[in-house]
């Protein structure tokens, strides 16, 4: 008796950016790249006010003289308030695409304001601080909270390390410790595959992680004001951006780690930046997992990113209280802090015993 061989039923889809530049001057191929992926003529720049001066104008001469017709918005924050009203002027405008021109909160306006609308998204960073600038998911505040929300995965990402490496070097040090930090997302992950069964892409975890390894490893290379380091960084960035893309989710490159940040974003008088909490998570998150913690530890110190509460500018108390309350953020997210998370003593032993306080 014959065996019909059952069908093959998978199916994966991807967003992936078109086309990626990156190096010196790279914002010179703007007005190139929007003319090749045929756009259409009506842009928007989302920036903010300084960002705007140091490439936002710059963006709109490059796409005048391409014939492209170019209207700004200018953004205080980002948060859902900021987002609707960007969309009114992308309608308003008969937006064609939008340009997210910053760091972080220009380019999350963008990429959710254009998501909304339905036009593609074009990603202009001017600092390599996190690895939302290649990915879809953005970071505003509702309702007095930080909360990340499905955007647009960028059609194009234009990463001029001129431009970059003149950003303070917090920026890029922060973004090395959201680089680092998916060490401890891909074993989070690969927990929630073994326990709770989650879909898990290897190609996305190996390529998340190979971009940490990569930093680690090249830790002592990164330094102020050094293009070479932009460079480095902003590959590694786009290396894990694209992880998420594969995915389908940020979970290559998000866990526990972002857990804890977000938590002590709730929880701290004056949070520091996302890349350094979670590059402090990490340390910790790393430690639960029986992982190197040490070598995590040594790399944020040699290339000056934070490593205690102290460094960040919070308190131990706040530090331990975002630790006790890490596992409350997005639990539909399985990671190493389980379902109940850390009690008071948990967290202060683990904060100690990794010097983080």
């Amino acid at each position: 008796m014959a065996f019909e061989a059952e069908s093959f039923s998978k199916s994966k889809a991807m967003e992936l950016p078109r086309c990626v530049v990156v190096g010196h001057d790279a914002l010179l191929d703007l007005g190139d790249v929007c003319v090749r992926i045929k756009l259409g003529k009506k842009a928007v720049i989302v920036a903010d006010g300084t960002t705007m001066k140091v490439a936002g104008d710059k963006a709109a001469q490059l796409l005048h003289a391409k014939g492209f017709k170019v209207k700004d918005y200018l953004i205080a924050d980002a948060s859902i308030d900021e987002v609707r009203s960007a969309e009114a002027f992308l309608k308003d405008k008969k937006a064609d695409f939008a340009l997210g021109i910053g760091g972080g909160r220009p380019i999350d306006v963008a990429k959710c304001s254009s998501f909304n609308v339905g036009i593609p998204f074009i990603s202009v960073p001017t600092a390599a601080s996190h690895d939302g600038v290649v990915s879809a998911r953005a970071s505003l505040t509702a309702n007095g909270q930080r909360t990340s929300f499905q955007g647009q995965t960028p059609i194009a990402v234009i990463m001029d390390t001129r431009i970059i490496a003149e950003s303070p070097f917090r920026l890029l040090a922060a973004g090395c410790g959201d680089i680092i930090s998916n060490l401890v997302a891909v074993k989070d992950w690969a927990l929630a595959r073994n326990l709770r069964n989650e879909y898990y892409s290897s190609y996305a975890a190996a390529l998340s992680e190979l971009a940490a390894k990569l930093l680690i490893e090249n830790a002592h290379t990164i330094k102020p004001r050094i293009e070479e380091s932009a460079w480095f960084v902003c590959k590694a960035l786009v290396s894990s951006g694209v992880a998420m893309s594969i995915a389908g989710s940020s979970r290559p490159a998000s866990g526990s780690e972002h857990k804890f940040s977000h938590s002590l974003d709730r929880i701290a008088k004056k949070p520091a930046l996302h890349g350094e909490q979670c590059g402090v998570g990490t340390i910790m998150m790393m430690y639960l997992h029986g992982g190197n913690w040490q070598s995590v530890r040594d790399s944020l110190l040699t290339i000056g990113a934070p490593t205690t509460a102290r460094a960040l500018g919070v308190t131990d108390e706040e530090l331990i209280e975002a630790l006790i309350h890490a596992h409350e953020i997005a639990k539909e997210r399985y990671t190493i802090l389980g379902d109940e998370g850390l009690n008071y003593e948990a967290a202060e032993r683990l904060a100690r015993i990794t010097k983080v306080i």
